[in-house]
């Protein structure tokens, strides 16, 4: 499996990246490919006393794109930074997928300029498995698109299913649309309109959903247009951030609490391990033809490793080829009335 990741992305620049490609060369036997400024990628890893191997390759990229800056522009304007260039291996065969802790607004952008769309797909989404309390549900879209129509709702709902499908083996995962109310007259018009086409497009469909009942697992995946879906995405995060530094406070007050902590101390690891995003390493950008997984800005080594993981995992279940076969069909059976405008998206 060959994975490219770009090395500069990210709130803490190189060291992050380079640790966690170290890990999965080492552990998965990975061939990885660090695209970033060669001389800084050689001067971190000679601090954490490694080089380049045949499995650890350097691609030179002198272009970084920064974090803050308009992701059209950036990507337009630097066409060989670390982000195109790793792209660019995807699109042309040389790797199974790429990673980025970068920009994911510039992420979207260069996969969209380099790798392209899967026929038939409108616009692209990022899944992100969200813990619950039985397991796991796919929240879809987690922030790639803020402004989004009906259509594009179903097509996310499609994807996240087939992601379903061939990397966690469900034949059958539910469908819940986010919503404020469980009756179908409930909800914004983007909500209200969507409905009635996730019922004919030959999903298994279970209806609206509440923002309580995510956390619960009440379905396989929720979908939404990514501004709602980011919001309840970064709430979530802090909110278990914000009970566990609680509980913390709270037990370091008594003698007695901290004596019932240690006696509960492997119960409460598990559970800050089953709520760690960096165990899921990062969120797949469904809908380019490649493999494209999104990493948290502050992601840290042991994200990375699961990150690549997760392209390797994606890349051997065929996920492009059984979203490609899918989705004409899925388009017949749901949206064969599309405005006109939407051809232009295409």
């Amino acid at each position: 499996m060959r994975i490219a990741i770009d090395a500069n992305g990210g709130d803490l620049g190189l060291k992050p990246n380079i640790e966690g490609a170290l890990l999965a060369v080492k552990s998965l036997g990975y061939h990885v490919f660090l695209v970033g400024r060669d001389p800084e990628i050689r001067e971190e890893l000679r601090r954490l006393k490694a080089e380049p191997s045949d499995k650890l390759h350097i691609v030179h990229a002198q272009d970084i794109i920064e974090m803050g800056k308009e992701p059209v522009d950036e990507c337009r304007t630097k066409p060989n930074s670390s982000l195109m260039i790793a792209a660019d291996l995807v699109r042309d065969g040389k790797a199974d997928g790429f990673i980025s802790a970068g920009n994911t607004g510039a992420t979207m952008v260069a996969s969209l300029l380099r790798i392209k769309r899967i026929k038939g797909i409108i616009r692209p989404a990022i899944g992100v498995p969200f813990p619950t309390i039985n397991g796991m549900t796919l929240l879809i879209d987690a922030g790639a698109n803020s402004d989004n129509k009906p259509w594009h709702l179903v097509q996310f709902a499609a994807m996240g299913t087939i992601y379903i499908k061939s990397v966690f083996g469900k034949e059958n995962p539910t469908v819940g649309i986010l919503s404020i109310g469980e009756e179908e007259t409930k909800g914004n018009s983007l909500t209200v309109e969507t409905i009635p086409l996730l019922k004919t497009a030959g999903l298994n469909f279970y209806g609206p959903v509440e923002g309580r009942d995510l956390p619960e697992g009440k379905t396989d995946i929720v979908v939404t247009d990514g501004f709602v879906g980011n919001i309840a995405l970064k709430l979530s995060e802090g909110m278990a951030k914000a009970i566990f530094a609680i509980l913390k406070k709270e037990i370091a007050g008594k003698l007695k609490y901290k004596i019932g902590a240690m006696l509960m101390k492997q119960i409460f690891t598990d559970l800050k391990n089953k709520m760690n995003p960096d165990d899921f390493g990062g969120a797949p950008l469904l809908g380019v033809n490649g493999i494209v997984i999104i990493c948290h800005g502050k992601t840290n080594p042991k994200a990375i490793f699961n990150a690549i993981k997760v392209a390797g995992n994606l890349s051997a279940s065929n996920i492009i080829g059984n979203i490609a076969k899918n989705m004409e069909s899925l388009k017949d059976l749901t949206i064969g009335d599309i405005p006109e405008k939407v051809e232009e998206e295409k």
